[in-house]
């Protein structure tokens, strides 16, 4: 089955942090993702493309502020998506191309005093989906539309090793209602958003 079939009749989807070795010593390593379906199938994969001892180096200083692309791939790692993060200290952003280059949205940022605050752009730059988290559901992202809920990105606990001393997180994805592909493509994007800008340089504190 195609990445899009899969994507396509998906409910639940879980995004799996790569562990690394050195994230054990404070390291910050390239981010690499397995992505999975209701039953644990594998669907594809997300990776960081960033390889150069330059980009070693941005990622322990300057961490998720930095310029970076990921790739994602099917399951026979045939590119998908690809996700460009702009080099940003204030309001992150993640740009969303599919495989041909053509835009398909982004997420960005805004500003939340005791909330966290980010909206889901289509290819126009017209917000298609909101989330505005309070501070305390810390692991809860909801997104809404027009009110109504249309799916929800949860981070699930990983393990006592894992949750203290590395960056491996795990996500759930639910869709829930209308939620058309291009949606789940920047829903499944925002997945890798959310960990970077909330939950990244835990190996480092």
């Amino acid at each position: 089955m195609e990445f899009a079939e899969q994507l396509a009749g998906a409910t639940t989807l879980t995004v799996r942090q790569r562990f690394e070795l050195a994230e054990m010593f404070g390291l910050e390593t390239r981010n690499k993702y397995a992505i999975e379906g209701e039953r644990g199938e594998a669907i594809g994969f997300a990776a960081e493309q960033q390889k150069s001892f330059f980009g070693f180096l941005l990622r322990q200083v300057v961490g998720h502020w930095r310029e970076f692309e990921i790739l994602f791939f099917d399951a026979q790692r045939q590119p998908v998506l690809t996700a460009i993060h702009p080099f940003r200290i204030f309001f992150q952003r993640l740009e969303v191309k599919d495989a041909k280059g053509r835009r398909l949205g982004a997420i960005q940022q805004r500003f939340g005093l005791l909330s966290k605050r980010f909206d889901v752009e289509n290819s126009t730059g017209r917000v298609i989906l909101e989330v505005r988290s309070p501070l305390w559901r810390l692991w809860t992202f909801v997104f809404m539309r027009g009110g109504v809920e249309a799916a929800r990105i949860e981070k699930k606990w990983a393990g006592l090793l894992s949750e203290a001393f590395t960056d491996k997180d795990n996500f759930r994805v639910q869709f829930s209602g209308r939620v058309s592909m291009e949606e789940r493509q920047l829903l499944l994007a925002a997945a890798i958003f959310i960990d970077l800008q909330y939950f990244e340089d835990k190996g480092g504190d």
